[in-house]
C-alpha cells in the first residue's frame, strides 16, 4: 500500500522562528539561521560595545569580534540565559578587551541626547548646557571602573539590569548599587563643582 501523498512543504519565513530554534539550526551548520540571530540583535550588541568604546567606529568593529566569537562559541551556548543576554555578554568582554588592547579609556559618558542642541535654546543656556555636560563626561571618566561600567551600561536604556548583571557577571543587587551610587557619586562631585540643580 502507498503512503499517502503528503502536502507540498510550505516556506517557513525564517523570522517567524525562536531564537531558541535558530541556535538549533546554527549549530547544524545553517548559515541564514546565524544570519537571522545577527540580524535581530545587531544593535543591542553595537550599543552594548559603544557603552565600553569611545568610537562608533570602534564598537563596529568589537560588534563585528563578538559575532564571530559568538559563532565558534555557539556549541558551548548552554541556554541557561537567552540567546541575546549570552551574546551580550560576549559583546561587552570583546568590548573591553578592545578597550584593553587599544590603551583607550572611556572619553563617550552620556546618551546622544545630549549631544543634540535644540534650537530654540538662548545661546547662553546653550553654553551652560554644555558647560554641564562637559563636567558630566569629565566625573564620569574619574568614576572606578566597576561603577563606571555598570552606570554607563544603564544609561544607555538598552539593557534591563538583568541584562547587565550578566554582561558583568555580577549579582543584580550589585548591579542596582553600582548604579545607584555611581549617580550619587556624579551628583555630589557637580554640585561641589557649584552645579546645585543637578537632579
Amino acid at each position: 500500500m502507498r503512503p499517502l501523498p503528503t502536502a507540498p512543504a510550505r516556506d517557513v519565513s525564517i523570522s517567524q522562528v525562536t531564537d531558541a530554534e535558530l541556535v538549533g539550526r546554527a549549530r547544524l551548520g545553517d548559515a541564514a539561521a546565524f544570519g537571522e540571530l545577527v540580524d535581530r540583535h545587531r544593535s543591542a550588541v553595537f550599543r552594548a560595545a559603544l557603552a565600553a568604546l569611545s568610537s562608533r567606529a570602534d564598537a563596529e568593529d568589537a560588534a563585528q569580534d563578538a559575532f564571530v566569537t559568538a559563532w565558534r562559541r555557539l556549541a558551548g551556548f548552554r541556554g541557561d540565559a537567552s540567546f541575546k543576554t549570552w551574546l551580550l555578554t560576549i559583546a561587552w568582554h570583546e568590548a573591553i578587551n578592545h578597550r584593553r588592547r587599544a590603551t583607550r579609556w572611556w572619553r563617550r559618558v552620556a546618551d546622544e541626547e545630549h549631544d543634540v542642541e535644540s534650537a530654540a535654546r538662548s545661546p547662553e543656556q546653550t553654553a551652560v548646557d554644555a558647560e554641564l555636560d562637559g563636567a558630566l563626561r569629565a566625573e564620569i571618566r574619574t568614576l572606578p571602573p566597576k561603577l563606571r561600567d555598570a552606570l554607563l551600561l544603564a544609561q544607555s536604556g538598552e539593557h534591563r539590569y538583568e541584562e547587565i548583571a550578566a554582561m558583568l557577571d555580577i549579582p543584580l543587587g550589585t548591579v542596582k548599587w553600582r548604579v545607584s551610587e555611581a549617580r550619587r557619586v556624579v551628583k555630589v562631585r557637580l554640585q561641589a563643582r557649584g552645579y546645585r540643580d543637578v537632579g
